[in-house]
């Protein structure tokens, strides 16, 4: 046979029906699956194998069986790539521009606040590239394979790296094996592949090399006659062609997409567009102050310290170190209460704004594992008798087949049955189930019958009611009964017996005809014990649970049914379905859709991007090699502790448990840390903001500068300081109830409606001071000026801190760490300018009347706190 397709890459059409997946956000259906027979002439193969020549070109067209090299970047790249965060690279702007005017405090913290931000967000990236090591250790290192050392010689079987392997070459698999590239079965005996790596599923699935034995209806990976890498054999044997090697395989490509530089999270669009709202303020300001300096107060460049030092007192300086505290402190508890591990601090508060939360209902709604529902007579009413028989069945198949351990609907069974009964029967004989005939018997000696056996027959109810002595009407009636059991989401098996005279020689599958059917055995999966609570609990937090599965959609609604939750009727969605929508369409079609199945990996990920595109916080859990395109689309990926290495590395939160409950626990840590971030970020930006306006009036109106750069630079010190207590608050109860959002036009209305207001106050301030210090020498004495505005802007402060702290909910809230803390702002703000280290900052004593009339103008202020505050609008930055 000529090797003309050895040329070229094999065809598409192959690949795809063999499990290669099409191209991301094109999760189309592909070509029905080919026969054996087109998949052997398209990659020009044969069941003896490729001979050595076609295996060496093949291998240099092709290239190693090796998954994707990925190089990770040096330190001082990632360091480098920190920097184009753009608050990041204005507060490095104003620390060069700092030190280039000799202000070498105000650019020290500035620099280290910067070093500290990249090295944290380098070390993140640094984590996220070792998954390609955990990925390895899945992958075979060897392979049993057929070579031809020429054309007419006969194979011999050998040994081989599996990077040698190519498409074309035939190898064999036995137990324990790994799968070492995508294979098209040829023959199998018994086969069942433990595809947990690549699903998520711990049950194996039957495998069976014959054409049209399955249908693809779960996807790729629900197709009989295909294997996949990162797979391994749990029992049986086969013999296969390799499909498609390296980069071309399915498990690559899905950790190929984890490349990819995944999109923004909703933290880092949140601190983005707040970060732009500050970058515009501040490039704005210094120019204004000393245009307005030069124009009305005839100064130069000497204001260009004072405009540095307005612009630095703008900017949250404390926002990387306060948002990595709430961050870090959060999941330390997380971690010591619950188990939990958060890799990547910002994904915590992700959790927090999470309002879609999309998972697999296997081990999660459900416990992986079937329980008896009913068992059914041929009238569709309960019967007892068809219990007994199959467990009958299960029992003597496990003993006499000489299996490892009992099938899960078998289990399911005998837990149900009455042990006695079934121990009343001897078995004789036993065929077990086969993917082919999809049923399996057990022979036994029936008590007081003597010379009789009985063959009981379970499986498939086609293929169970197809050998029984039916008419077809009565065959059809009982079908619609079976079918009308799995369209209620439950798996059915039928149950048939036969009598036989005692034989000696053996019995085989020709002696399953002419039965008497006896009825049908329903089973459901076992609901996760804390599941129904789990999911009350994260409705009543604003969080919609949307189910992803593989399974048949009329089993996912039957989980969902029993554990309370509404499921529409345009709330299912299948793979069908999704294919035929464009991207727009799938956006407001996700939007009402509960249940997704029969979906593959590129479904899931598609999924949860439209979700996103529909302005969703979205949290993907997942354990599988199939999730990690998903786990990458979405905000926040989620993996338990004993899901597949490579998920758990690509994981920015991994559980102890594949638990809801844990994901409630996480979820309230990641509102708790952003409603910290978020009253921080009210209360520091719109403290900010009136001090800016307060300072740009005050240089309009006064003849000297309001402050020095020294001051503005003491008093930004301290409230940082006494900001630090924000990453040591608990906020109160009532931001569990919503995803903490941040809003960043909402968030700039707020700070501008109480920025004014604290401008307000601080222009008060300056007529206090004119009547406190009336007289010839009034405003003229800077020192006094300075220091009466300076104590003001503490006290004001701490009052805010104090009373946006509390939002709209102040009754009950004992100080906490907020309130010591404001209180000792309020303290320095008093005492410093009387002490020997204010005499250094240029502060100096105040007048009794100025104390006097300051309490009278902040009664004030917290009456008009107290009003505004009380406006629903200004605290929707923060839902």
């Amino acid at each position: 046979m000529a090797d003309t397709t050895a040329a070229s890459e094999p065809d598409p059409g192959a690949l795809v029906s063999a499990g290669r997946p099409v191209p991301d956000g094109h999760a189309g259906p592909g070509p029905e699956p080919a026969t054996l027979l087109q998949t052997l002439r398209r990659l020009d193969s044969g069941p003896r194998g490729l001979t050595e020549a076609q295996a060496e070109e093949r291998q240099v067209r092709f290239g190693a069986n090796t998954l994707p090299t990925h190089r990770e970047a040096s330190w001082p790249r990632v360091l480098l790539r920190s920097l184009r965060d753009p608050f990041t690279a204005v507060l490095l702007c104003l620390g060069l521009v700092s030190a280039a005017v000799a202000s070498w405090g105000t650019a020290c913290v500035i620099l280290l606040l910067v070093a500290v931000s990249c090295v944290l967000r380098a070390s993140g990236e640094h984590r996220a590239d070792r998954s390609m090591a955990a990925l390895r250790g899945l992958v075979a290192t060897t392979a049993t394979v057929l070579r031809r050392t020429g054309e007419d010689l006969p194979p011999d079987a050998r040994e081989i790296p599996v990077d040698e392997l190519v498409p074309g070459d035939v190898i064999r698999l036995g137990p324990g094996d790994l799968v070492p590239a995508d294979v098209r079965l040829l023959r199998a005996q018994g086969l069942t592949v433990h595809q947990a790596a690549l699903t998520g599923e711990s049950a194996p699935a039957a495998k069976d090399a014959a054409d049209g034995a399955g249908g693809a209806g779960g996807g790729p990976f629900g197709r009989p006659e295909l294997c996949f890498q990162g797979s391994s054999v749990a029992s049986g044997s086969a013999t296969a062609v390799v499909v498609a090697t390296g980069a071309r395989t399915r498990f690559a490509a899905a950790h190929g997409r984890t490349d990819a530089r995944p999109e923004a999270s909703a933290f880092d669009r949140s601190v983005h567009g707040i970060s732009w709202i500050l970058i515009r303020f501040m490039l704005l300001t210094p120019p204004l102050v000393l245009m307005a300096n030069a124009a009305l107060r005839d100064r130069g460049l000497e204001t260009l310290p004072f405009a540095v030092a307005v612009a630095v007192g703008l900017t949250p300086e404390m926002l990387p170190v306060i948002v990595t505290m709430c961050l870090a402190r959060g999941a330390s508890l997380l971690a010591r209460a619950h188990g939990v591990i958060v890799k990547r601090l910002p994904a915590l508060h992700d959790l927090g704004a999470v309002d879609v939360l999309c998972l697999d209902k296997t081990g999660t709604l459900t416990q992986d594992r079937p329980v008896l529902h009913r068992a059914l007579g041929p009238d569709g009413r309960d019967d007892p008798e068809v219990l007994r028989w199959a467990a009958v069945n299960a029992w003597w198949t496990l003993q006499l087949a000489d299996l490892p351990a009992p099938d899960a609907l078998d289990d399911a069974v005998l837990d149900a049955a009455d042990e006695d009964d079934v121990m009343a029967y001897d078995g004789v004989a036993a065929l077990p189930f086969d993917p082919l005939r999809r049923l399996a018997t057990a022979v036994v000696r029936t008590p007081g019958r003597l010379g009789t056996h009985t063959l009981v027959v379970k499986g498939a109810a086609e293929a169970v009611l197809e050998r029984c002595s039916l008419e077809d009407t009565e065959r059809g009636e009982l079908l619609s009964i079976a079918a009308r059991q799995a369209d209620e989401g439950l798996r059915v098996l039928a149950v048939a017996t036969a009598a036989r005279p005692v034989r000696t020689r053996e019995y085989t599958a020709a002696d399953e005809r002419g039965l008497d059917f006896r009825g049908f055995v329903t089973f459901k999966d076992a609901l996760a014990p804390t599941a129904a609570e789990a999911l009350k609990v994260l409705a009543d937090r604003g969080v919609t649970v949307k189910i992803l599965t593989g399974d048949h959609p009329g089993t996912a609604v039957r989980a969902c049914r029993d554990l309370g939750v509404a499921v529409p009727p345009d709330g299912v969605l299948t793979a069908d379905g999704i294919d035929g929508l464009t991207d727009g369409e799938l956006v407001q079609v996700a939007a009402r859709t509960v249940v997704l199945a029969r979906c593959t990996p590129e479904h899931k990920a598609r999924f949860a991007a439209a979700l996103r595109t529909g302005g969703h916080t979205v949290g993907y859990l997942g354990d599988g090699v199939n999730d990690l395109p998903a786990l990458r689309a979405a905000d926040v990926g989620i993996a338990p502790r004993d899901a597949v290495a490579v998920a758990r590395e690509s994981a920015d939160v991994v559980l102890a448990d594949k638990d809801l409950t844990a994901i409630d626990h996480s979820i309230a840590a990641g509102r708790y840390s952003g409603g910290n971030i978020v009253t921080y970020l009210r209360i520091t930006l719109s403290s900010n903001l009136g001090n800016v306006l307060a300072m740009l009036s005050a240089g309009l109106l006064l003849p000297f500068l309001p402050m020095l750069p020294a001051q503005v630079l003491a008093q930004n010190l301290c409230f940082d300081a006494a900001q630090l207590a924000f990453a040591h608050d608990r906020p109160h109860p009532s931001v569990l109830r919503r995803p903490t959002v941040l809003r960043p036009r909402d968030l700039l209305r707020f700070i501008i409606g109480f920025g004014v207001l604290n401008a307000v106050a601080d222009l008060a301030t300056f007529g206090v001071l004119e009547l406190a210090l009336h007289g010839p020498e009034g405003l003229d004495d800077q020192a006094v000026f300075h220091s009466g505005w300076f104590t003001e802007n503490l006290l004001t402060q701490a009052l805010v801190m104090v009373l946006l702290r509390a939002g709209r909910r102040a009754a009950g809230r004992g100080p906490g760490p907020i309130g010591w803390a404001a209180g000792a702002l309020a303290a320095v703000g008093l005492l410093l300018p009387v002490s020997p280290l204010g005499s250094l900052l240029g502060l100096t004593a105040l007048p009794l009347l100025y104390y006097l009339l300051l309490a009278a103008v902040l009664a004030l202020y917290t009456v008009g706190l107290m009003a505004v505050r009380r406006v629903p609008w200004l605290y929707s930055c923060a839902t």
